[in-house]
């Protein structure tokens, strides 16, 4: 049985002497909870737990605790419609749309243009303190997620960046995802926002290599805890500096009030044509796949 002391996390970590700064995350419990609402096949479940961890890797960054980083991917006529992962304050969700006739033909190991076609990765992130909003959109190329991930470092942010994520399902312990995300920074602008640095600096090269022995297996083994991992890959340097550990859940944000006050906001004729014989206007929220009942008669005459 796998312990959950070291799942459902997320772990930074800076290498001072290497201008480098990482982040580790890890999913269990919470994975299982999200893709819980829907029955979704092998394929998009794999899909899903990779955006999720990667949600959880870029929005953990964020130094605006009210602030959410959102992953859209999108295509016009690929097999998966769309893809959609967030996080905020700790709470990660996800959801896809696929097609699953189309789906069933790619077999058990698709790629990701078989999935995707020629789509696109939108990343957005939302500074809920300054108000700034601020989205990259790369082409989803490469063979993975993450492969998309790093394209949009070096497109959009122009920092060299590894990203590596694994997931794994076991039969009678459900599902586990987790991904490790390293960065080079100049010297002297540790933490920086937006960096700009040279791709064949021997420094990078370095802790590039070390990040590489990383195996998947190690990654996604619950037992092994992430500091572990951090101190095993580079205990030979002068000094790493972890951060506390932040921990994730399960946050689809519907809420009953929220979903009535949108509803409120449209004219009385157009409220009475969303609700059914009995006057109910039924919101159907695609993350958790719960359906809100909001009555008619609960807004009075207006």
């Amino acid at each position: 049985m796998t312990t959950t002391a070291s799942l459902d996390q997320a772990l930074g970590f800076t290498i001072p002497s290497r201008h480098a700064r990482g982040r580790i995350v890890r999913l269990g419990p919470v994975l299982d909870d999200v893709l819980a609402a829907h029955a979704y096949p092998p394929q998009i479940e794999r899909l899903l737990a990779s955006a999720l961890v990667l949600a959880a890797l870029l929005g953990t960054t964020l130094k605006d605790a009210g602030g959410q980083l959102t992953l859209q991917a999108q295509t016009e006529n690929g097999v998966v419609s769309l893809l959609v992962a967030d996080y905020k304050g700790g709470e990660v969700r996800g959801y896809a749309k696929f097609d699953a006739d189309r789906l069933a033909e790619l077999g058990p190991d698709p790629t990701l243009f078989g999935l995707f076609g020629k789509g696109y990765l939108a990343i957005t992130f939302d500074q809920a303190v300054s108000g700034e909003r601020y989205q990259g959109i790369v082409p989803l190329d490469g063979e993975s997620l993450a492969d998309a991930a790093e394209h949009y470092f070096f497109q959009s942010e122009q920092i060299p960046s590894i990203m590596q994520i694994a997931t794994r399902h076991d039969a009678g312990e459900g599902c586990f995802a987790a991904g490790l995300l390293l960065q080079h920074l100049p010297e002297g602008e540790v933490g920086r926002e937006r960096l700009h640095v040279r791709h064949d600096h021997p420094e990078w090269e370095h802790v590039q290599a070390l990040a590489h022995t990383l195996k998947d297996t190690e990654l996604t083994d619950g037992t092994l805890p992430l500091a572990d991992i951090v101190w095993r890959l580079f205990h030979e340097e002068d000094e790493v500096r972890v951060t506390e550990p932040t921990a994730l859940s399960k946050g689809c944000r519907c809420d009953l009030g929220h979903i009535r006050s949108v509803i409120g906001r449209f004219p009385a004729e157009e409220r009475a044509e969303m609700a059914d014989d009995q006057g109910i206007i039924g919101v159907d929220c695609a993350f958790c796949s719960r359906m809100f009942p909001v009555a008619l008669d609960s807004f009075g005459q207006g």
